[in-house]
């Protein structure tokens, strides 16, 4: 069966919408054939990559940012199948991408579908609690976390950034969006109090600005919050930014964009393959973030799941 490229015409701020017919010339020449889907509408990925997988398809590709690949990524898991996923950049963040190594430029995405090598990497599972109350889970490729960073991307998909002359488009929109939300976030948002397991390990009371369970390097439209994140390590990275204060945090952002973070007395790195968090106030409700998506809040279980999803990287 051909490959199915599952396109999110709405990423990039509906930018790839209108630029689809130059990328399927570019993918067409430098590819060959391929089948087409579009989404209409938010988790649609998830359907048509696991109805694809389903058929037999061997190659799922997801064009689009990082949530059109978590989706894609979430269909192929859950339909059980050994399909592969390939990426197709068309949107704004890119962190999952910047993590395997895909250029943005169509061509050279387009020969590395063609003829890169299939990597099996580990995937994250996180169990919550979604907006109405329910136990749900969900597989991520990139990072999860809470804290600053689900705050700034709630102010993001609800307002845009103040400063910018438009709305900022659905979901992460680059350093520039990011980067101005958190300014805005740092000077509002008090830090959280959580308590957090790591393994089997006593649990522990942490005031955190941000929490990350990272599979990848990336969050952020290009932030380096794990910088020793591997993909095949069957293991997670574990980022706790304390409470550091606006000052300290604005100070020290572009440290934590280059990751060279991790060496602040403030920052604790540690490695897990099971993170259990739940709020210290059991009343409050604080948001997750799940490769750039805000599905629902704690309580919640991340889960490594090592060597479970097949990915087409350079060679």
């Amino acid at each position: 069966m051909l490959p199915l490229i599952i396109v999110n015409p709405q990423s990039a701020g509906g930018a790839t919408e209108r630029a689809w017919p130059g990328i399927a010339s570019d993918l067409s020449a430098h590819f060959g054939p391929f089948s087409v889907a579009f989404t209409k509408k938010v988790g649609q990925g998830v359907e048509l990559a696991a109805e694809a997988a389903k058929k037999g398809v061997k190659l799922i590709i997801a064009c689009g940012g990082d949530g059109t690949i978590s989706e894609v990524a979430n269909g192929i898991l859950e339909s059980g199948s050994e399909a592969e996923l390939g990426i197709l950049p068309s949107g704004t963040g890119g962190d999952f991408r910047r993590t395997v190594e895909i250029p943005m430029r169509t061509r050279e995405a387009a020969q590395i579908l063609r003829r890169g090598q299939t990597r099996l990497i580990d995937v994250g599972r996180v169990t919550y609690m979604n907006d109405a109350g329910v136990e749900e889970s969900r597989y991520f490729v990139g990072v999860a976390s809470f804290g600053m960073s689900a705050a700034v991307i709630e102010r993001v998909k609800d307002n845009g950034p103040q400063w910018l002359p438009a709305r900022a488009p659905k979901g992460l929109t680059g350093p520039v969006s990011f980067g101005s939300s958190m300014l805005q976030t740092a000077m509002e948002s008090p830090a959280v109090k959580v308590i957090v397991q790591l393994d089997n390990q006593h649990e522990r009371h942490l005031t955190v600005a941000n929490f990350c369970i990272a599979n990848a390097r990336y969050f952020g439209g290009g932030m380096k919050i794990a910088p020793e994140a591997k993909l095949t390590d069957g293991q997670f990275d574990v980022v706790s930014i304390g409470d550091l204060g606006a000052r300290k945090i604005l100070t020290n952002s572009p440290r934590i964009y280059l990751g060279s973070h991790l060496s602040m007395d403030d920052v604790h790195h540690a490695f897990a393959q099971k993170v259990t968090v739940r709020p210290a106030v059991k009343t409050e409700l604080l948001p997750v973030e799940v490769d750039g998506e805000l599905p629902g809040h704690l309580p919640a279980t991340f889960q490594i799941v090592p060597r479970a999803l097949r990915v087409r990287c350079p060679a």
